[in-house]
């Protein structure tokens, strides 16, 4: 059972859907197109999902009448909120540490739905984002601690000093840390005094798969 008032993804595009569909058609979907829209083969578990939208207030409902559908005032009020906020996806997490070897790519360690919602006017851009939470305590001066989050863009290009998931592609490892160019080789400082610098003699050894962009702190 989803939490009160906690929307999955699946549930706000089947929202959204019913709503571009009323505006362009004047009538409601039904629950074969409702299905088809989000991806839902089984018509059971569109009404599932419709019920718990019943439940949470976005809709008013008619279950012995075809396409007995209709959007509350909710549903208004949470649009005019999220047009202020960016979903961006939380896809797994980064070690702030040694260097630690990740799962592999098919062992997703959250679920598909899973995003953090940020207020939109915190972000410098939009496109391009991801989440990791963070796991370990070397960036702690940098005010990112064990549990918290990290948004990040995906870019290849860095400055000296910025806060970055590095991937050491001889290690097949991925750590988060500050990064500088020194002469030839690369530093990964931790903000952490009791932990040392990483140095790696060869820059191709090093590939920067994001820049953070904003810290989520967690209440510990």
């Amino acid at each position: 059972m989803m939490a009160k008032g906690k929307l999955s993804d699946r549930q706000r595009r089947m929202l959204e859907f019913i709503q571009t569909h009323g505006r362009e058609h004047g009538y409601p979907p039904s629950i074969r197109e409702i299905g088809r829209a989000v991806g839902i083969s089984s018509t059971s578990v569109v009404n599932y999902n419709l019920n718990r939208l019943v439940e949470e207030g976005y809709l008013d409902r008619h279950q012995n009448v075809s396409r007995g559908i209709r959007l509350t005032d909710k549903l208004g009020d949470a649009a005019s909120r999220l047009a202020d906020v960016v979903r961006v996806p939380l896809v797994g997490r980064i070690f702030a540490s040694e260097p630690v070897l990740l799962p592999s790519t098919d062992a997703p360690m959250f679920g598909a739905d899973e995003a953090i919602e940020i207020t939109r006017g915190l972000l410098p851009v939009h496109e391009g984002l991801f989440a990791l939470q963070v796991k370990g305590d070397s960036m702690i001066d940098a005010m990112v601690g064990d549990g918290d989050i990290v948004v990040m863009r995906r870019q290849p290009d860095w400055r000296n000093g910025d806060m970055v998931a590095v991937w050491l592609r001889s290690k097949e490892e991925t750590t988060l840390k500050h990064i500088y160019k020194e002469g030839a080789r690369i530093r990964l400082q931790p903000a952490n005094p009791t932990m040392k610098a990483i140095y790696v003699d060869d820059a191709a050894d090093v590939e920067v798969q994001g820049k953070v962009m904003l810290v989520v702190r967690q209440l510990h």
